[in-house]
């Protein structure tokens, strides 16, 4: 059974930093994706991983979020760092073939539940 879990959530002030974790367990290594959710706004890809680690990010995060993974502990890593109080919203990690849709995530599979970001002052 696939499951993906997130951690490593909270609130931080602007400018901060957070790293949340994407344990993944129960599939071989496909690509793997990061959402997110604000309030009242549709759930959109923020980054993604391939299996021969190619990184792609949506442009809002692009220089301040870094997308990584650890093959023996297999988790996915996004570093957040600058963060705004823009990025404040629910982050997931699902699975897919390949980061060649990672903005679209009905093409990705096996949300987890979600960690919050809060950045606010």
């Amino acid at each position: 059974q696939v499951q993906l879990v997130e951690s490593g959530g909270g609130l931080v002030q602007p400018g901060g930093s957070l790293r949340l974790s994407c344990a993944v367990s129960g599939l071989d290594w496909d690509a793997i994706g990061w959402f997110r959710q604000a309030p009242g706004k549709e759930r959109g890809g923020v980054a993604c991983i391939d299996s021969s680690d190619n990184t792609y990010y949506t442009d809002s995060v692009s220089g301040r979020f870094t997308i990584s993974r650890d093959n023996a502990r297999k988790t996915v890593y996004l570093q957040m760092d600058s963060l705004r109080p823009e990025d404040t919203a629910v982050y997931t990690c699902a699975t897919a073939l390949s980061c060649r849709w990672y903005r679209v995530p009905r093409k990705f599979n096996s949300f987890g539940q979600g960690t919050q970001v809060t950045v606010s002052s």
